[in-house]
């Protein structure tokens, strides 16, 4: 089962107002991560159109939406969870959602990396202890520490994330939104 054209493009034009960006959840869309979130936060409107059953009208996807997203490659009932990802993500790095900025800031893929190890009091518990490093005061020893350890956790748990963060670097990486009336890329 499809959901039909008619009501989802009249329901996008009586919300869209013109200035939303329509953006389709999708298994077919482009991979939704952290740079996009922080894509979508400078948008003033967003209206997000989820499916269910086996998605939509090709019409749909071809000129309602501007771009399409997908949260991971798995299939959901529906796209209410994608949605509410996608809201939590794109939400938290909106001003004053966060009580302090740098929260959004400095923790996993804000620079592409897993987040380093952290650790709080007391220095020692069970036999198990905080690093030296760490209780030092030394504010640039402790930042290379960090930025090492972020490094080495990602190359050990998400490899994938360095080969990303490098052809980023080179300018290879992909991954661009289309306009309403585009056609799809294949």
């Amino acid at each position: 089962m499809l959901m039909k054209p008619e009501p989802l493009f009249e329901a996008v034009e009586a919300l869209a107002q013109g200035n939303a960006r329509v953006i389709l959840l999708s298994p077919s869309g482009r991979q939704f991560d952290q740079c996009v979130a922080r894509e979508l936060a400078l948008e003033a409107h967003l209206l997000l159109v989820t499916g269910h059953y086996e998605g939509f009208d090709e019409r749909v996807r071809e000129t309602l939406a501007d771009d399409e997203l997908s949260i991971g490659d798995y299939v959901l009932t529906n796209g209410a969870l994608p949605a509410m990802v996608i809201i939590d993500a794109v939400t938290r790095l909106l001003p004053g959602v966060l009580g302090d900025e740098q929260s959004a800031q400095e923790e996993s893929f804000s620079d592409g990396l897993l987040e380093y190890p952290q650790y709080t009091r007391p220095a020692e518990f069970r036999g198990m202890g905080v690093p030296e490093v760490l209780l030092s005061g030394n504010h640039a020893q402790i930042a290379r520490w960090r930025a090492e350890q972020a490094r080495s956790r990602t190359e050990e748990r998400r490899p994938d994330l360095l080969e990303n963060l490098d052809a980023a670097d080179t300018g290879t990486a992909a991954g661009k939104s289309r306009k309403r009336g585009d056609s799809p890329a294949k």
